[in-house]
């Protein structure tokens, strides 16, 4: 459960770069698994992750959309990349280029996630936050009702006028 106590702060913790944050989940997005590099960014002991649900680090600067987003790609057994700003347990935030993809085990059958996460590409950062930003000042106004269609309409007209798909999009950013 994602805990309403911790109060977001401007401490940034910089991943290195040759760190790997790595993750599982089952079905429904519990933490099955985490690696060491997980549990210092989280700042989380291994106890308070293990069958917590993964928005455990949702930072609220992340716009919803984002996460429905992920969620379709995922239902439809795709991988997905994305940038991501999770939130430690200490209210700090550190920046990701995350990868989640569906885990199959030897019957085919879907059985839960993984999420490998690295450093971003630092110039890109920047340019997502002031997306993100936008994003959420959409979901803001629009209200609960309407925020995914007002967050999801912005990143549609990014993609549109730059004539990439999101995969496309994605794939320039960390290659910048």
């Amino acid at each position: 459960m994602k805990r309403k106590d911790i109060i977001p702060t401007t401490t940034e913790h910089f991943m290195r770069e040759g760190d790997f944050i790595v993750s599982k989940t089952d079905l429904t997005g519990r933490i099955t698994y985490g690696n060491e590099i997980f549990i210092e960014f989280s700042g989380y002991e291994e106890h308070e992750l293990l069958g917590s649900q993964h928005n455990i680090i949702r930072h609220p600067d992340m716009p919803r959309v984002v996460f429905k987003l992920l969620w379709d790609y995922l239902s439809q057994d795709k991988e997905i990349f994305a940038y991501v700003k999770n939130m430690s347990k200490d209210g700090g935030f550190y920046w990701v280029f995350t990868h989640v993809a569906p885990i199959i085990d030897k019957n085919k059958q879907k059985i839960g996630y993984t999420s490998v996460r690295r450093m971003p590409n630092p110039k890109a950062v920047p340019i997502v936050d002031g997306v993100y930003k936008s994003m959420l000042d959409a979901e803001k106004q629009a209200g609960a009702k309407e925020a995914m269609a007002a967050s999801g309409a912005i990143l549609g007209k990014l993609l549109e006028d730059k004539g990439v798909s999101y995969e496309g999009l994605i794939n320039v950013l960390q290659s910048l």
